[in-house]
């Protein structure tokens, strides 16, 4: 593509289905044979009969292996071979291009909620689903998905949750933005609202008023809830996905109350058979800046994910799937302009398959820029203009010429806003588009800017011009 030269590789490689499949089946296998310890390189040796290199390889899923050495170590764990489980890497930019254009009588859609688990411009990281799938599978497990807003944490959770949903475990997805504002007021009645919350999701009736008791408080009530009614009904598995629970950080006496709690259903289920049908899934923005006690915090337990930036390489596959023939020179530049941030290269993938805008008229020109993300750059604005203590510790962000130390909270929500990213305990823009237009906001010339975008957009069509910023 573009003249770029692919190195043609020999063998096979696992597909994310088929690493998954291995992954979970080894999984199993350390939990029933070896006494939940991992299999080191020997003990792999010994099971498989292939050689430490050999399985280096297989597990890395960067270099081809022929096909009878996955079928040995397939067979170790009593699986069998399919061909949906390994790919040829020789095969692959084809696949990709046969993939997008199976996909081309359905136009992309435009970038903004939760990405279907099917999706065709979803930009899958295969090690990382392996983690996800392999410990939502054991008993008691905790995943932790931390990043900044609109960088995949829902769509990486609804994944989750099919997977799970596929082994016949019930789900829950719950979104603490959902909730009134009034349900925070005090611990009762976030917890009832909680727990009926959870139940109406695997449609059980509520009966909260046979387990609440005021004698022994809502957290004992709140156990005994799931403990005798919403665990106890059936013998499947309930994985809780709890989205945004970074929204109680602002209600510190509930929140030190309510992540104690789950700390302390994870660790029962070490101890109790009933707890450990209990999965939970806990995804959040902004770092834990309130104070919780080490011990008593479900945010140092678990498997954490951190979701990062596109790298160059994803960003030429996605898009390609925009049907865009783009080198890797090219992906690099827009990672440049928009920080590798998931949300920002979709939107301005989308925007250059529906001819709005050109990669050139995007680099080249803020005017551009501000068109095709008006509404997200409009939005940040508009949060920093309601905090003017989070204003003045980015201020001094964008007047810095180099890496500047602000305070850790301030830090941790600009970085929740996608703004910045920290080096250490010193804070940097993180991205060419913020920058731009946030010193044009902040140095007094945004008017100017938003009267050239206004005049840009009416020749066009466009919505008419905001009265105010």
């Amino acid at each position: 593509m573009n003249g770029q030269q692919y190195r043609r590789r020999r063998g096979v490689i696992l597909s994310p289905q088929g690493f998954q499949k291995l992954q979970a089946a080894k999984s199993q296998a350390e939990i029933w044979q070896n006494s939940g310890n991992r299999y080191t390189l020997e003990a792999l040796n010994e099971q498989t009969g292939l050689s430490a290199d050999t399985l280096m390889k297989v597990f890395k899923c960067e270099a081809g292996v022929d096909k009878q050495t996955l079928k040995c170590c397939f067979k170790a764990f009593n699986l069998s071979l399919e061909p949906g489980d390994y790919f040829q890497p020789d095969l692959q930019i084809e696949e990709v291009v046969n993939a997008t254009q199976s996909n081309q009588n359905v136009d992309p859609e435009f970038p903004g909620g939760p990405m279907p688990v099917n999706s065709a411009f979803y930009v899958e990281q295969p090690l990382l689903r392996a983690d996800c799938y392999k410990t939502i599978m054991q008993p008691g497990a905790l995943l932790r998905i931390e990043a900044p807003r609109r960088m995949g944490k829902t769509s990486l959770m609804a994944w989750i949750l099919h997977q799970a949903a596929e082994q016949s475990y019930r789900t829950v997805l719950l979104n603490f933005q959902l909730a009134d504002k009034a349900i925070f007021q005090n611990l009762d009645k976030f917890l009832q609202w909680f727990c009926a919350s959870v139940g109406l999701s695997v449609q059980m009736p509520n009966r909260l008023a046979d387990y609440w008791d005021d004698l022994f408080g809502s957290k004992v009530s709140c156990k005994m809830y799931f403990e005798r009614y919403l665990l106890a009904e059936t013998g499947q598995p309930l994985v809780l996905g709890l989205d945004d629970v970074d929204r109680l950080f602002q209600y510190p006496d509930i929140a030190d109350e309510f992540f104690g709690m789950l700390r302390t259903w994870h660790e029962e289920a070490k101890n109790q058979e009933i707890w450990k049908r209990l999965r939970l899934v806990v995804a959040h923005s902004t770092k834990v800046y309130i104070p919780l006690n080490v011990n008593k915090s479900p945010f140092n337990v678990g498997l954490p994910i951190e979701l990062r930036a596109f790298t160059s390489s994803q960003v030429q596959d996605l898009a390609l799937r925009y049907r865009l023939d783009w080198s890797l020179r090219e992906a690099e530049q827009l990672i440049v302009q928009v920080g590798g941030h998931p949300y920002l290269v979709q939107l301005a993938l989308y925007h250059i398959w529906h001819h709005d805008v050109t990669l050139e008229q995007l680099l080249q020109t803020s005017l551009a820029s501000a068109e095709i993300y008006r509404d997200h750059l409009q939005q940040k604005l508009w949060h920093l203009q309601r905090h003017p203590e989070l204003a003045a510790a980015f201020g001094r962000i964008l007047a810095a010429p180099s890496p500047v130390e602000i305070d850790l909270v301030q830090a941790f929500k600009l970085q929740s806003m996608g703004l910045i990213n920290l080096q250490g305990d010193r804070a940097i823009l993180s991205c060419k588009l913020y920058a731009e237009y946030f010193r044009a906001c902040f140095s007094g010339n945004l008017e100017d800017l938003m009267m050239k975008q206004c005049l840009a957009s009416a020749k066009v069509g466009s919505e008419s011009c905001p009265s105010n910023f």
